[in-house]
């Protein structure tokens, strides 16, 4: 990369153990920034090291925001992400520092620079019931009520979503419209194209597949296993965000005595390499004009 970076907001996507933490945090402490959260499970406190959370020894480099502070018995959504981003990045600027926004989750990205559908609030009752449906009955049959009901909406999710399936059952319901209708509808985006520098870290499918692994046994060396077993001590639905992150379905089989502790790992390395595969696919089809830099290239910025 040649050209310097200005003093716009800085955008760093990038598939899972890309890198691109570590590249926020220098670019960070060389240009006095804040490394803003852009992933969807690095919000919630219970899981720092088996979400790759920031350190503390990271936090002590350099400002970090909107990490670790909402508690897994909450369902996150885009609609607060874009409310609090837009506060973080606020409190950047008024601090004198560069927003440095970072992390891997697409949808976070486009609060970003497209904004969110105007879908109106969801009737409480609605929600209620909603809610209740998706404890009571698997989700293939929520999925099935919905297609019956909008078929369009349907087509777009998979049947083993339930919180997306039941997010288009309560807003249908609840506003008489599809969701496919609202999400048409264009957003407010919280930054301007103009006023932001973008980065797409991409890296070799070989030499990120190593990463995921090494990371995931430096996780158990610094205590995701402790984190699974204080995570079930909780007894949250299974339903929630938290519970579908990376690691925590194969270590909490080890944690209950129906896995061995070989195949619970072998099987959350190859659920993260899977993973990687479709954000990559996914970021580099969402973010063609992104500036995209190798593993390689990351190591001269900053």
């Amino acid at each position: 990369m040649t050209q310097p970076l200005h003093r716009r907001a800085i955008l760093i996507a990038g598939p899972t153990a890309s890198g691109k933490s570590q590249l926020a945090l220098r670019l960070a402490e060389t240009l006095d920034g804040v490394v803003i959260n852009a992933d969807s499970m690095q919000v919630y406190r219970e899981l720092r090291v088996l979400t790759a959370r920031p350190t503390v020894e990271d936090e002590v480099r350099a400002p970090h925001a909107l990490y670790g502070f909402v508690g897994g018995a909450e369902a996150y959504s885009a609609g607060r992400y874009a409310a609090d981003v837009s506060v973080a990045i606020e409190q950047a600027r008024h601090d004198g520092r560069i927003p440095i926004i970072v992390g891997g989750t697409g949808l976070y990205f486009k609060v970003l620079l497209e904004g969110l559908s105007p879908v109106p609030t969801v009737d409480p009752d609605v929600r209620a019931y909603w809610r209740a449906q998706a404890g009571a009955r698997p989700a293939p049959e929520l999925h099935a009520l919905l297609r019956a009901r909008d078929p369009a909406m349907a087509a777009r999710l998979v049947p083993a979503d339930p919180q997306r399936i039941v997010r288009a059952l309560e807003v249908l319901e609840s506003t008489g419209r599809s969701l496919a209708d609202w999400q048409r509808e264009p957003g407010r985006p919280v930054l301007a194209e103009s006023e932001t520098q973008r980065l797409l870290v991409l890296a070799d499918r070989a030499v990120l597949a190593g990463a995921i692994d090494a990371r995931f046994d430096a996780m158990l060396a610094a205590g995701a296993l402790e984190e699974v077993r204080a995570l079930r001590a909780l007894g949250l639905s299974d339903e929630l965000p938290i519970m579908r992150a990376l690691g925590v379905a194969p270590l909490a089989a080890h944690v209950a005595g129906t896995a061995t502790l070989e195949v619970a790992v072998a099987q959350a390395k190859a659920e993260t390499r899977q993973y990687a595969k479709r954000q990559a696919t996914w970021l580099r089809r969402n973010m063609i004009a992104w500036k995209q830099i190798t593993t390689q290239e990351m190591k001269s910025i900053g």
